[in-house]
């Protein structure tokens, strides 16, 4: 197998050599691995048993699973599904907040992405805290949050008891975190793991992990509406400036499934199928161009349901 330090030195020996201008993070999760891999839009139960099935038959260890529909496009039982899997196998299920601008009355979320995750008005940040209080009490223990001053409200709570004081606030990509002065404001807010922008540079990313201890989430396959990306080949050497991160393995050329349901029939489920496999293939890649990182861990600290 040819390393990523085999094929530089090749580049520098044609004259074309490869630049490297990102400071190495020196941070990893509690269990020492620099890297976990999450899949997004597991909508259901019935999504993250295929995910979790499809993990089982690869061998990819999925730390974390995050859902964009929201809480309250899931029933109770769903719920409380989800978070039986969850609870058994160790991994992260994270739910978004389900309010949003997007799927409101406003006309600004129409026309920008922008503001689509964000909560018009103090009765949609009500709401937000509602789904929040509902999933706690079903037993998950992570959430994805898209507006600032619902951020700062769910820390509140947390501070005070009236959410678990070790529930996981993860920031969503429509919050735009493209720098280390705004990962520190998210921090000083609440969130406990970062979404950082689809197309930063690994530069970008070093000087993010400079400002913030916290988990960088990164799309390594970007969804179309986030850019459509794929960086695979850059795995290893984002996985050294941001560690530790969590690889979110989107799709290119699939459909918006948010708000999900059985009206999709199986696509769905066969989309998470597909999200494993990439991170399988990125796996792959890693290991083969940086043997050193080592092999990525499941959810052992964080985040992981309570029933």
């Amino acid at each position: 197998m040819t390393s990523l330090a085999d094929l530089h030195a090749l580049m520098e020996r044609l004259g074309h050599p490869v630049a490297r201008a990102a400071a190495e993070s020196g941070d990893r999760f509690a269990d020492g691995a620099p890297y976990r891999f999450e899949i997004p839009s597991v909508e259901g139960p019935a999504v993250l048993e295929a995910v979790v099935a499809e993990a089982d038959r690869l061998g990819v260890p999925v730390a974390r699973t995050s859902q964009g529909s929201g809480v309250m496009m899931l029933t109770d039982d769903e719920i409380r599904r989800m978070a039986r899997i969850g609870a058994e196998r160790g991994i992260e299920v994270n739910l978004f907040l389900g309010p949003r601008a997007a799927w409101d009355t406003g006309g600004q979320a129409k026309l920008t992405q922008a503001v689509g995750a964000a909560a018009r008005g103090n009765a949609m940040v009500a709401a937000c805290v509602a789904d929040a209080l509902r999933a706690c009490a079903l037993g998950i223990r992570s959430l994805l949050v898209g507006d600032l001053g619902a951020l700062e409200v769910l820390r509140t709570l947390k501070e005070d008891g009236t959410l678990p004081a070790g529930l996981v606030l993860k920031t969503s990509v429509l919050m735009p975190l493209t720098n280390g002065p705004t990962a520190a404001i998210y921090e000083r807010l609440g969130a406990t793991t970062v979404n950082v922008g689809t197309d930063l540079t690994i530069p970008h990313l070093a000087e993010i992990r400079a400002a913030t201890g916290l988990p960088i989430d990164l799309y390594l396959e970007v969804p179309d509406d986030q850019g459509g990306f794929v960086r695979f080949y850059e795995a290893a050497e984002i996985v050294r400036a941001a560690a530790p991160v969590y690889l979110k393995m989107g799709l290119r050329n699939a459909p918006n499934i948010y708000p999900s349901g059985g009206h999709l029939g199986a696509v769905p489920q066969e989309l998470g199928r597909e999200r494993v496999r990439r991170a399988a293939l990125a796996q792959r890649l890693i290991e083969q161009l940086d043997p050193g990182l080592g092999k990525p861990s499941p959810a052992s600290d964080a985040g992981v349901p309570e029933i």
